[in-house]
């Protein structure tokens, strides 16, 4: 009888090892010899599920953003709005082993973004998605101007990942940072709004 093989979930175990690679070593590194490798596959194997680079990439770029959607999507929005913008940026940081790989792979995908289209493409469609969900929530949470607010967010939540991945002994300021941050954005948002 033949072996019934799940093609998505192959698919999704081996941008797994991508990301993993591109966490640890770079884009630079990952090639479908290192990925394959990383997740004890030939190359040809992987060839059987991604024909390029830039088809694995491209695959890899969008778990990574669905990995942060679905983080995302836990936070009780139902808190109060400063409360839950903090948790919503939380979600994004790299405070663990898990995050802080991830944030590295999405760190290298915006700069190979810069110089590829087609991830450029995925990564700008990632971003809209992002914002569009923090928008209509910012709406029904009768936060006044919700697109600049959500661009706000989307730009401290960005800006911390970045300077986490680099000065993870900076943690505990920057954490403050965003305290501060939220204090002015929520205090600016109730003077604009009249509340």
């Amino acid at each position: 009888m033949p072996k019934i093989v799940d093609r998505q979930e192959q698919r999704r175990r081996i941008g797994a090892a991508l990301l993993r690679l591109a966490a640890e070593q770079g884009l630079d590194q990952v090639s479908v010899r290192t990925v394959a490798a990383a997740c004890g596959r030939s190359a040809g194997a992987v060839q059987k599920y991604f024909s390029t680079k830039e088809d694995m990439l491209v695959f890899a770029a969008e778990m990574a953003g669905e990995r942060i959607e679905e983080r995302m999507a836990l936070v009780d929005t139902g808190l109060p709005l400063r409360q839950a913008l903090h948790e919503l940026i939380l979600t994004t940081l790299p405070l663990d082993e898990e995050r802080r790989a991830e944030a590295a792979a999405q760190l290298a995908f915006a700069v190979h973004a810069a110089h590829h289209p087609r991830l450029g493409a995925i990564r700008r469609q990632v971003d809209d998605d992002v914002k569009q969900a923090l928008v209509a929530w910012l709406e029904t949470a009768a936060c006044p101007a919700p697109a600049a607010t959500a661009d706000a967010v989307i730009a401290l939540s960005d800006g911390l990942a970045l300077r986490m991945l680099y000065a993870p002994e900076q943690h505990a300021p920057l954490l403050a940072a965003l305290d501060h941050a939220l204090d002015t954005l929520t205090a600016v948002g109730r003077q604009v709004g009249g509340g």
